[in-house]
């Protein structure tokens, strides 16, 4: 699942807190969660910190800047888990499968600059300038939702580099997703096995 040892329940009442709140949720303990609870702060911490982030943004639209960065960093959980989202709660499996498939112009104008801005922020945003926001900006996004894609972004990074460089499998239960949406998103780490 990870190369380093996963917490148990036993590993402090904040990490039960954390498998519970799973089960209740996933019905299972997600892989991702069995890594953080090793540090339950930072968990928090990460949760408290996404909460932030979309609590300002059109879902959908965080959903969409979210799986454009997981793919740039070629994070199959991360890429997996929010496709899911966007497939399950906005019946979204073209448009995912548009973005997976780097043909993000299928999608309509402004959904098609935040992939493609989210995917600049993942992939080096050291090398952005203020002209590559210039297309958002014509489209009418306004500062603050230019943020709010920059932020989700930069959020993505921060917790698909630490499932990568833990070595964390995305979870068993992406097996029974549909076959063409998982082969567009397992972009890394193959998914764990049962």
């Amino acid at each position: 699942m990870s190369w380093i040892a996963d917490a148990d329940e036993s590993t402090s009442p904040e990490a039960a807190a954390a498998f519970d709140r799973d089960r209740l949720a996933l019905g299972y303990v997600a892989n991702y969660t069995k890594v953080f609870a090793r540090r339950p702060a930072v968990l928090e911490a990460w949760r408290g910190l996404n909460a932030a982030v979309k609590a300002s943004m059109d879902p959908r639209r965080y959903e969409l800047a979210t799986v454009s960065a997981a793919l740039r960093l070629r994070s199959s959980y991360c890429s997996l888990a929010h496709g899911a989202v966007l497939v399950d709660q906005f019946d979204a499996a073209p448009e995912v499968r548009a973005v997976a498939g780097g043909v993000p112009g299928e999608l309509d104008p402004v959904d098609a600059a935040v992939v493609r801005l989210a995917a600049q922020v993942a992939g080096g945003a050291a090398d952005l300038t203020e002209q590559d926001l210039g297309e958002v900006r014509a489209l009418g996004l306004s500062d603050d939702e230019i943020l709010d894609v920059v932020l989700a972004a930069a959020a993505r990074c921060f917790f698909s580099t630490v499932l990568d460089a833990t070595g964390t499998e995305p979870d068993a239960a992406y097996r029974s997703r549909d076959p063409e949406l998982r082969e567009a998103l397992v972009v890394g780490r193959p998914i764990a096995d049962d």
